[in-house]
């Protein structure tokens, strides 16, 4: 099965430019019909330190994001001593968990992950979480993410680039419940590149994003 890839942008998405990737798993590779239609081809937990004391993560009105427990993560990213960096680095956390409580939650406008993601990005990841809607299906298992660089350029604008590690991720349909195990490859790492910005909440909130499935880069 493929498992996630998030978006371009919304155009790349209706034309399928999204990825559903379950990575990892000993017991049996991927077969087309378990493929979620509109999802194909071509983005708890060990807690990084940035999400639980950035002062950014403390806003009081952020949504509550609450995933179940066989839903894991592991952020590799180390506390830069930069107070806008480490804010970006906070943010993204909580950007990626919130799309997948979307998915949990089988809402593709669920308010968590609109609050980290504006413009084409929102749009494209409405659609991807809408994929998995339509195929009654969520995610489950392990994903980490690493080799982080943020970068801050003026007051209010910024880029992330990331390593995840879905080796050991995998989709789950729902009913009947069914969690489709695929191998690891060297399509379960992925790069993705973000560009985002500081609302007037103060509320860094991505606007673009794109990712590179199988990137050398983020090979173990």
């Amino acid at each position: 099965m493929k498992r996630r890839s998030l978006p371009v942008a919304a155009a790349l998405v209706a034309s399928a430019a999204l990825l559903l990737t379950a990575c990892g798993g000993d017991d049996g590779g991927s077969k087309d019909n378990d493929k979620i239609a509109g999802a194909d081809t071509g983005s708890e937990s060990s807690a990084s330190p940035t999400a639980s004391d950035s002062a950014s993560a403390a806003s009081a009105d952020r949504p509550k994001i609450e995933l179940p427990a066989d839903l894991t993560y592991t952020f590799e990213w180390p506390k830069t001593g930069d107070k806008d960096k480490d804010a970006v680095l906070a943010d993204s956390e909580q950007s990626i968990k919130a799309v997948d409580l979307a998915i949990v939650n089988q809402n593709a406008l669920d308010e968590a992950y609109l609050y980290y993601y504006e413009g084409e990005a929102a749009a494209g990841t409405e659609t991807f979480i809408k994929a998995y809607v339509d195929a009654k299906a969520r995610v489950t298992g392990a994903y980490r993410y690493y080799d982080a660089t943020a970068n801050v350029s003026g007051k209010d604008s910024a880029s992330l680039v990331y390593c995840e590690d879905q080796s050991k991720a995998y989709d789950m349909y729902l009913s009947p419940k069914k969690i489709n195990k695929t191998p690891a490859t060297k399509n379960s790492y992925v790069l993705y590149s973000t560009q985002l910005n500081r609302n007037d909440k103060g509320v860094w909130v991505i606007e673009k994003i794109d990712s590179q499935r199988g990137s050398d880069k983020c090979q173990p």
